[in-house]
């Protein structure tokens, strides 16, 4: 069964108001990784024209979200458990380095909103929510990058986050088969993070990430097509 979109706060027609709702829908998982966004249906649900809508999907599409295949439609991207892999491997050899860059922040006033990440985790998983947790665990490792104050590895998270977070909807175990696992990594994380130690804080993100890393090597599939 379809979605059924609805806005997100007051009723806008204009194309930014559309994709908002239809981004918040994607990134949230109520449409899933190759499901598809049948205008028909979206434009009767949000008692709209066309022209916005399509207008939103391009803009969707230029993002990396959507992808349109001619007489087919519009779907939402799919992302293989290899790309994520690489995604990884490449964080495990800068985000040592972004909280290197972050730790006097981090240590110093946003100390509480580190700790907050993982106790937002935390409360997410005790109560299976896993949209919340899914963004309490993007929060945490965005502090990083937010707060080193270097540009391009800004810009490396905000390239990475969209399929990270399409990735984690669908299979948040990619991470950890435990979550309870997954918290206590996040744990220790900030805890080396805190205490400045660069190389532990590189050995803790490797424990993290095993699974997904090995995926490379087991998933040579495409990740960008829907699902025939």
């Amino acid at each position: 069964m379809d979605h059924k979109f609805e806005w997100q706060q007051q009723r806008t027609t204009t194309p930014d108001g559309v994709y908002r709702t239809l981004r918040a829908a994607i990134l949230d998982g109520a449409v899933p990784p190759g499901g598809q966004l049948r205008e028909a249906h979206i434009a009767g649900d949000l008692g709209i024209s066309r022209s916005p809508l399509r207008e939103a999907l391009t803009k969707l599409e230029e993002e990396g979200l959507v992808v349109r295949i001619p007489y087919r439609g519009a779907f939402v991207v799919e992302v293989s458990a290899r790309e994520i892999a690489e995604i990884d491997s490449v964080r495990l050899r800068v985000e040592p380095y972004a909280a290197e860059l972050s730790a006097a922040a981090l240590r110093g006033p946003e100390r509480p909103r580190l700790l907050q990440t993982v106790e937002d985790l935390r409360r997410a998983i005790e109560e299976n929510d896993l949209p919340a947790s899914v963004d309490a665990h993007l929060r945490f490792h965005r502090l990083f990058y937010d707060f080193s104050g270097h540009r391009v590895l800004q810009s490396l998270w905000n390239g990475w986050e969209t399929k990270l977070r399409l990735y984690l909807n669908v299979d948040h175990r990619t991470y950890s088969e435990d979550p309870h696992l997954l918290v206590r990594e996040h744990e220790r994380l900030a805890a080396v993070a805190l205490e400045g130690d660069t190389d532990a804080f590189l050995q803790e993100l490797a424990a993290h990430f095993p699974v997904g890393l090995g995926a490379r090597t087991r998933d040579q599939g495409d990740a960008h097509a829907p699902r025939a």
